[in-house]
Parts: C-alpha cells; sequence; structure tokens
C-alpha cells in the first residue's frame, strides 16, 4: 500500500520538526519535505506532488493564503488535500481560508494524533486512518475540543463561518449534544434559547439557520457531505430540515466522542 506522501510548511522550525518526527512514525504516513515559508512550500508541492499538505497561514516571503490561491488557481497537474495550521482563530480568516478550498483549519496549540487523522481524511484515506491505527481522543479534556470538531465538520460540508447561521448551528449543536430531549422542543425551547444567547429572534436563527443549509447544499460537495454523515445519507436534491440537520451533526459528534 502506497504512503499518504505529505509536506510540511511552517516558519517555526522546531514546530515543522515536531510534526515531521510524529507524522514519519506513523504506519502509512511519509513526510517528503519541509518549508520555512510560502515560496518553499509551493515549490515542494510542485516537485513532490504531495497527497496532504500542512501549511501554516503566517509566513514569510510568502503567507499561507497566497499559497493557497496558487493551489486554487488549477494550474498544478495536482492539487492536495491541505490542513491551514494556525494561530489564527478569528471567523473571517477561516472563511477565506474555507473559499479557498482548505480542508481542515487547525488552531495552535493542537493534538499530534488528531493532525495524523486529519492528514489521512484530507487525502481521502479514512479506512487506511483506521487501517494504520491512527486514533484520536474525543475527551473534552485531551484531543480535539466540541469547538474544532464542530467547525471541522462545518468546514468540510461547506458552511462558512462568517455567515450568521454558523453561528447559531454551532450553538444548537452543542445544546443538543448537552440536552438530546431538545430536538422534541426545536420551535418552544432551542431556536428561543439560541435566540437569548445571541439577543436575536426565534424566526431569524430559524431563517440564518435554514441559510447556512442551503449553503452546503447549494456547493455541491456531495461527496464531502456523504463523507461527513455516511454514504446514501445525503442527496443535492433531498436536503435536509433543520432539525434533521442539527440532529445528523449531533449524532456524528456524540458517536465519535464516545469512540
Amino acid at each position: 500500500m502506497e504512503k499518504v506522501r505529505v509536506v510540511i510548511a511552517d516558519d517555526s522550525a522546531q514546530l515543522r520538526e515536531m510534526i515531521s518526527e510524529y507524522l514519519s512514525k506513523q504506519n502509512g504516513l511519509e513526510v517528503v519535505g519541509t518549508a520555512a515559508n510560502g515560496k518553499e512550500a509551493l515549490k515542494l508541492v510542485q516537485e513532490q506532488e504531495p497527497d496532504v499538505l500542512i501549511c501554516d497561514l503566517i509566513m514569510p516571503q510568502m503567507d499561507g493564503y497566497t499559497v493557497l490561491e496558487h493551489l486554487a488557481s488549477g494550474k498544478l497537474d495536482k492539487r492536495p488535500g491541505v490542513i491551514a495550521l494556525t494561530a489564527l482563530g478569528r471567523d473571517d480568516f477561516i472563511a477565506r481560508a474555507v473559499d479557498l478550498g482548505v480542508n481542515y483549519y487547525m488552531v495552535k496549540p493542537f493534538d499530534l494524533a488528531t493532525l495524523a487523522q486529519r492528514v489521512c481524511e484530507a487525502a481521502g484515506e479514512d479506512a487506511r486512518a483506521e487501517a494504520i491505527g491512527v486514533r484520536v481522543s474525543r475527551k473534552d479534556d485531551g484531543g480535539e475540543s466540541l469547538e474544532e470538531r464542530i467547525a471541522n465538520l462545518f468546514l468540510t460540508v461547506g458552511i462558512p463561518a462568517h455567515i450568521k447561521g454558523y453561528q447559531y448551528l454551532r450553538e444548537a449543536v452543542r445544546m443538543v449534544i448537552d440536552n438530546p430531549d431538545l430536538m422534541g422542543r426545536i420551535t418552544k425551547e432551542l431556536y428561543p434559547g439560541i435566540a437569548r444567547r445571541f439577543g436575536t429572534t426565534s424566526s431569524k436563527v430559524e431563517r440564518a439557520i435554514r441559510h447556512a443549509i442551503e449553503v452546503a447544499w447549494n456547493r455541491g460537495r456531495i461527496d464531502a457531505l456523504d463523507e461527513a454523515f455516511g454514504k446514501n445519507v445525503c442527496s443535492l436534491d433531498d436536503k435536509p430540515t433543520n432539525g434533521e440537520f442539527i440532529a445528523l451533526v449531533a449524532d456524528r459528534l456524540r458517536i465519535e466522542k464516545s469512540a
């Protein structure tokens, strides 16, 4: 079985070495190059044609966003999956990266086991991720936080972080995970609870969530939707209701947490 080929780009030599050392120890992963800036990263991608690029967004000479723009131009023979690894956690930064096609957006500090899992997923290697034994802690006191898991799932299905519905959906999923009974009281308790949290109305919450789901479906990422929720669960002609989507996300994350 061929290994997943990875290029790492970060201006911190210590971080590059740490990530490279960890990934290289994972059976099925191979680090084929590291770069200290965007220009070196782009050159390595062109020369090595990796399956995945792990890329910091703030680097000298050429930043990560410019690298992403080059990758999105369609000029490369092979476009790798991309994991943005950065200290920038603002919604507008995330939204820009999403629009440029990143697979995952991970905020420093991060968990190395989670990163290894994301590398396999960004390469389209979910089965291999299981086969090689790359495991991710789902505990709230270790590994990915619930916030990170929600953000990565929304990123996968194509919900941009800069729209209102993103925030409302995130809150809805958190509330339902904590209290599954809310799924039976969406209009009476769930929407009003979110509305109070954000100083708005229940009707605006409902409309914004519906818009966010429509954005994801209109992007047509059916493969990403199937991957996120299970084969044949989703179709572009059968958009879920707000409640169905919230339940899908909450159930997926609840299963991951118990795994």
